[in-house]
């Protein structure tokens, strides 16, 4: 009998998928700037080792560049802004103990995002308090802006989106395109697409945010969906919801998908409960560190603070769970209190002014809401809201097809900005993720889709352009939002998206639509019609801004036309989205509207 051999030989590396139009000829070049960027590469079996690093390397040079610039609050009194919201936290969470987090000096910034968020901020305050502890002494360092301080702040930002958000991403990325067929150099253009996504680098790295933080746990979940790991899927969503509340723009869509997957095609009750197990856990595990730190502070009989006022949650609790003398009291108390810090349903329908549905019937004059009860008006928000997510969610629940996952995404989080409650407008960047991941998809790099998707960004930096000139990144927007727009040959910077035929991210001269089998379709007439109607618009708006002061009595009118603009656009991309998760669940065949045509994918109107 021969010995085994000493070595195992090397796999062939599998063969890359073919783009669109398969081998490039000499009459094809690259049909917008960000693929002639790669365009040395095309066709060359590069490892993603070589691709990868630059990429995040050029990503990472923007971010920095960006934070160079003022942040949200700088030198502005009283309260500063979101800069001093985030570095007291950091204070607060190392200085104070953990039954005085929600209830701390509650108008100085007082702590309102989930426990997770608390405990990001006790590790950097414990970090930062090794550099310097003047920057994080309670009630002292109130409204710090030492050239130092900035410094950390920023890398803290920096750090964390490329510990979460950026592994994150490029998962998210090479599962759509294992799953889509999507070869390795259309991947890596669509990976730097959506790590330069302008709005995203404005807010956490301009503006200052974490909101990389939630969207990376967010992006886990949905790359651990496309793997078929459901569980894991539960594990990183409950951390996107615990970091921050407003990842319940996604919740619907994530529980629908995982309950149609329970049902279809038969039904599978230990899946079923395997996740509503895991859930739960995941829940306990984000709220144990500070039920033990309560169970600590009882222990040495710490007290809460003076001015501390019972959360009115509380009071509908049975009496046995919050009797004063009871055991469970402390942790029921500091549950409620965070929940009730958690969703603030008494700050109003909206805040500043925001390019939602709300914002805009109140603003422009259609309907004035404060004359209404606060009551009525979150009725009227919860019902409008389940009215928009219905749809997406309903289809994604019957027909749970990982093609649809994040047009369902999108649209279910398109629907809770334009209509939920207390909207902010970096809420935006929400549904502008899953929007922004289909360059990642099949077509993604197709006319069709991109035109869609750079209207999205566009218009979402846009409508945040009030917030950025307030702090004082003008410049930052231009730049960044320009050079994306230009980048991905959209308007107003470039207009390939709406002119020549192009398959994939090649664009061949002289054909017409049509001429090239398998061509992925630019956007309809009627939509670059409406597209080019709302660039102009912007454009204009940009132009009036600048040269032409609003009216004394009417100092706000040029942000309520930013505000009534930004809402129908976005109202656009909802139902783009969609109807693409109507055509892409397979509905339209099932009612006999569409017909298959012998045994391919393809459609037909009836």
């Amino acid at each position: 009998m021969a010995p085994p051999p000493a070595h195992r030989p090397r796999k062939k590396r599998r063969s890359e998928p073919s783009t669109t139009t398969g081998t490039i000829t000499a009459d094809q070049k690259p049909a917008f700037p960000f693929a002639a960027f790669f365009w040395p590469i095309k066709g060359i079996n590069t490892s993603p080792w070589i691709t990868l690093p630059v990429i995040l390397m050029t990503t990472f040079l923007f971010r920095w560049t960006s934070a160079l610039w003022p942040y949200s609050g700088m030198g502005v009194e009283p309260m500063h802004g979101d800069f001093e919201a985030q570095r007291h936290w950091m204070e607060l969470t190392i200085n104070l103990p953990v039954t005085h987090w929600y209830f701390h000096d509650l108008g100085w910034w007082g702590l309102d995002y989930p426990p997770l968020t608390a405990y990001h901020s006790w590790i950097l305050g414990q970090i930062g308090w090794l550099v310097e502890p003047e920057w994080f002494r309670l009630y002292l360092s109130r409204g710090n802006d030492e050239a130092g301080l900035k410094v950390f702040m920023r890398a803290t930002v920096a750090v964390s989106e490329y510990l979460i958000y950026i592994p994150a991403a490029v998962l998210c990325v090479r599962q759509l395109a294992k799953h889509h067929s999507v070869n390795t150099w259309d991947s890596s253009i669509a990976l730097t697409a959506i790590l330069m996504q302008p709005a995203t680098i404005l807010i956490d790295h301009g503006h200052f945010q974490y909101n990389t933080m939630m969207l990376g746990f967010t992006l886990a979940s949905l790359a651990s969906l496309l793997a078929n790991r459901r569980l894991w899927s539960c594990v990183f969503f409950v951390a996107a919801l615990g970091f921050k509340q407003m990842a319940l723009f996604y919740a619907p869509a994530i529980a629908a998908y995982l309950a149609g997957s329970c049902i279809a095609p038969r039904l599978d009750l230990p899946r079923l409960f395997g996740i509503a197990i895991i859930t739960v856990t995941s829940f306990a595990v984000l709220f144990l560190p500070l039920v033990l730190g309560t169970a600590y502070d009882v222990y040495r009989n710490v007290p809460l603070p003076s001015d501390a006022t019972l959360p009115p949650l509380l009071a509908s609790l049975p009496s046995w769970l919050v009797s004063e003398k009871g055991w469970l009291h402390p942790y029921a108390l500091q549950l409620c209190q965070a929940i009730h810090r958690i969703f603030p349903f008494s700050r109003g329908l909206f805040e500043d002014k925001v390019a939602n549905l709300w914002c805009a019937v109140h603003t422009s004059g259609l309907q004035k809401l404060h004359t209404y009860p606060p009551s009525l008006l979150s009725r009227a928000a919860l019902l409008l809201t389940l009215a928009s997510i219905l749809p997406p969610c309903a289809l994604l629940f019957r027909y749970p097809r990982k093609e649809i996952l994040l047009k369902a995404f999108a649209a279910t989080s398109w629907g809770f900005f334009l209509c939920s409650y207390q909207v902010h407008e970096k809420n935006v960047l929400l549904p502008l993720l899953p929007m922004t991941m289909l360059l990642a998809t099949e077509g993604g790099m197709g006319k069709g889709t991109r035109a869609w998707v750079g209207f999205a960004n566009t218009l979402a930096c846009w409508t945040l352009f009030p917030l950025l000139t307030k702090d004082g990144l003008r410049i930052p927007y231009f730049v960044l939002t320009g050079l994306w727009s230009w980048l991905m040959g959209c308007p107003p910077f470039g207009f390939v998206t709406y002119s020549l035929p192009t398959t994939g991210s090649l664009e061949i001269e002289g054909t017409r639509d049509g001429d090239v089998v398998g061509e992925e379709g630019g956007p309809d007439v009627v939509s670059e019609i409406l597209h080019l109607g709302v660039y102009a618009a912007m454009v204009g708006w940009h132009v009036v801004e600048a040269f032409v002061p609003p009216p004394e009595d009417k100092p706000d009118l040029w942000v309520v036309a930013n505000v009534c603009l930004g809402a129908a656009g976005f109202g656009l991309c909802y139902l783009w989205c969609l109807w693409g998760v109507v055509e892409g669940s397979g509905m339209l065949y099932d009612v006999g509207l569409w017909k298959r045509r012998g045994g391919e994918g393809g459609k037909k109107v009836q």
